[in-house]
């Protein structure tokens, strides 16, 4: 999967334009009115969706797979945010507590230990009465069913990327364990859910 953002972020640059996604603004919002100022945003890619909560004077921390991501970020958005490189998969990278979480489409780009260990890994990082927000593809998506299918709901696409759709059901089964409370639909580009936990 390394290889596959560094080239897509090196050939495309900013990939998804500089608009945050609708999601990351009413989690912005969603923090603000929780008192939230501490941040963490595991696949903070080239920082678009960061930059919605730095610029309501969160600090925020990422963590993102690949170097050129992590250099247009710098380029576009200075050394506002403190950045990990390196996957998801190695988290921890700090040994900080973050009131608020936010995981943008990447939970689905992840195999099934991957996802379950993400989850875990996010919570434990939680502060007390933190919350974090994941949002993931579902099963309502024109893709679901397309490309080569690797496992229960989890297809081969786009050349190397491989994606999981989610179920209510599913997000039940990963998150149930994690303090879930809420899980709303929003239309992306592709429709999502978008999953709330409170510790």
């Amino acid at each position: 999967m390394k290889e596959f953002w560094e080239e897509n972020f090196i050939e495309k640059q900013a990939i998804w334009g500089f608009q945050p996604a609708d999601s990351a603004i009413r989690s912005k919002d969603f923090f603000l009115a929780n008192g939230l100022r501490n941040i963490l945003i595991p696949g903070i890619g080239y920082g678009r969706n960061a930059q919605v909560f730095v610029s309501s004077g969160m600090d925020v921390t990422g963590i993102e797979i690949s170097k050129a991501a992590i250099e247009l970020a710098r380029k576009h958005y200075g050394t506002k945010m403190t950045i990990h490189h390196g996957s998801v998969t190695d988290m921890p990278f700090d040994t900080n507590e973050y009131d608020g979480i936010f995981c943008y489409a990447l939970i689905h780009l992840l195999d099934g230990k991957e996802r379950s260990k993400l989850i875990a890994d996010c919570y434990k990082q939680l502060a007390k009465n933190g919350y974090m927000v994941f949002t993931a593809i579902t099963k309502e998506a024109i893709t679901y069913g397309q490309g080569k299918e690797i496992g229960k709901d989890r297809f081969e696409m786009f050349g190397d990327l491989k994606m999981f759709f989610y179920d209510r059901e599913t997000v039940e089964e990963e998150f149930g364990n994690f303090g879930l409370f809420e899980i709303a639909e929003v239309n992306e580009k592709y429709p999502f859910y978008m999953i709330k936990c409170r510790k």
